[in-house]
């Protein structure tokens, strides 16, 4: 499923794309000059660029050389090339690499994300100390790499962000009283921004399938991540795409509505501050 083969672009030719714009600032080259020291056209090279176009092996090889890019990104951007046409990724991190490179790139570039999620708040609005409680031993450089994300809320630009979570997400204490009563006040606070939506998916609309993220952009078409704590799968066949997208239709269908979320969330967020063993009934 992983595997299936489809035309350019691809989440993989977009990000040698971005890859190869990187080293081409870090050499302090735009499009024009590096086209003239490689001897190619300008369209040629901007297509190349731009993920629409396979690049070939020994072009990668001329731009690399170029560009002077180092051993560790080159070999990167290599393991891209050779699987460019490739739809769907699953990317798995080993011990120590704590990187979501591709997936904070896209949540950048989405003009809207929806996040369902079931057990607990979705990373985009987890503060410190409600990540690290989540985390267990998790080391300083992965709650950093977790929080990473969140410099969404910094640009002036953001996505339209809408997300579904579920109320047992929110009656769960995640370390203790103080640590989820100040995660619940802060989600209170990120709810009124102009781009972000809170929708809270009451106990009474029953079980639900999976957690999952539908990413939309200007240019492509959408993704669906499927994010783990050691592996993100990312499907991008249109099928696939669609039987989230139904999912995802089913849950708005179910969630209440945002003033009825931030009534619900603000009711959960006094109730566990009354209750002395900090665990709301």
């Amino acid at each position: 499923m992983l595997k299936e083969k489809g035309t350019l672009p691809t989440l993989r030719s977009r990000e040698l794309g971005d890859g190869l714009r990187a080293a081409m600032r870090e050499a302090g080259m735009g499009v024009r000059e590096l086209a003239r020291r490689l001897d190619w056209t300008h369209p040629y090279l901007s297509h190349l660029l731009s993920g629409n176009r396979a690049v070939s092996e020994l072009d990668l090889i001329s731009i690399v050389v170029a560009c002077h890019v180092k051993r560790e990104e080159r070999d990167r951007l290599f393991g891209l090339q050779g699987n460019l046409g490739t739809q769907g990724w699953l990317q798995q991190y080993g011990p120590g690499v704590v990187e979501q490179r591709t997936l904070v790139d896209n949540v950048r570039k989405a003009t809207s994300l929806a996040e369902v999620q079931l057990a607990v708040v979705p990373r985009l609005l987890q503060t410190e100390n409600y990540a690290r409680a989540i985390l267990g031993h998790a080391s300083e450089r992965e709650v950093r790499a977790r929080l990473a994300r969140q410099s969404i809320f910094n640009r002036s630009t953001q996505p339209k962000m809408t997300f579904f979570v579920h109320e047992i997400a929110l009656r769960v204490v995640a370390g203790d009283a103080a640590v989820t009563s100040e995660q619940l006040h802060d989600l209170l606070r990120m709810s009124v921004r102009p781009s972000v939506e809170l929708r809270i998916i009451p106990s009474a609309a029953g079980a639900l399938a999976a957690s999952f993220t539908v990413m939309e952009f200007a240019d492509f078409t959408p993704i669906v991540c499927l994010e783990g704590e050691v592996s993100t799968v990312f499907l991008e066949q249109p099928y696939q795409v669609a039987f989230y997208q139904r999912i995802l239709s089913v849950v708005a269908g179910s969630a209440l509505d945002r003033r009825a979320s931030h009534e619900l969330t603000t009711s959960l967020a006094v109730e566990l501050s009354a209750v002395p063993d900090g665990l709301p009934r």
